[in-house]
């Protein structure tokens, strides 16, 4: 059982350490958007602007964990043990993969929600794919050009040089129009989920029977 217990923990440090970091750096954008739109009386100051910006630098690191997948495939192909794969590995990756993309989901909710208190109800879905497109492109400069979110600050030069080149590359292109995809289908499907979720709940803790989808996460 100690055997079991330190090779797990040898496991964890050398294929999952990651997740712990990642998340937080999901939840980053999550926590922003609940004080840049869910506050009862919002003025949209230079500090507003400031932390929105803030908010979108960080925002492709939700999504960004759907492709810690190749971490997953990796450490089933180290050779461990069935029940160490079984029992840690997939458990902890699907848990990470999952509350990274809610963390991205419930992040744009909170935006459209303001959109729609705004009577820009109009622009909810192309902020959404914009959204997306950003996301895609920050996901792909992370996993690919190993940017971090704070060069933008610390090398923006670099990161805006390296983004036209990739934009005007095909081979770069292309990988990003097919995470673009990869968000947009992902966030759709968990969108209907944490909906669905959130309508069952409010209908049996407190009997409401007939409420709007886009009405459930305001409420």
């Amino acid at each position: 059982m100690r055997e079991m217990l330190a090779d797990a923990l040898e496991v964890f440090d050398r294929h999952s350490g990651w997740i712990i970091w990642n998340l937080f750096l999901a939840f980053i954008p999550l926590a922003l958007s609940f004080w840049l739109f869910r506050r009862r009386h919002i003025s949209r100051t230079w500090f507003w602007w400031v932390i929105y910006i803030i908010f979108i630098a960080f925002l492709p690191n939700a999504p960004y964990l759907l492709t810690d997948i190749i971490h997953l495939i990796r450490a089933t192909r180290a050779g461990y043990s069935v029940w160490i794969i079984t029992l840690i590995f997939i458990p902890l990756h699907v848990f990470a993969i999952l509350s990274g993309l809610e963390a991205y989901v419930v992040s744009i909710i909170n935006q459209n929600h303001y959109l729609k208190k705004l009577g820009l109800k109009r622009y909810i879905f192309p902020s959404e794919i914009m959204t997306h497109i950003l996301c895609a492109v920050g996901v792909f400069l992370g996993r690919f050009r190993r940017f971090n979110s704070w060069d933008l600050v610390t090398q923006p030069d670099v990161v805006l040089a390296k983004t036209l080149d990739d934009l005007t590359s095909k081979k770069p292109l292309l990988v990003i129009f097919i995470t673009f995809i990869v968000i947009t289908i992902s966030y759709t499907l968990m969108k209907q989920i944490t909906f669905g979720l959130m309508l069952q709940f409010r209908r049996i803790y407190l009997g409401l029977e007939e409420l709007d989808p886009e009405e459930i996460i305001k409420k």
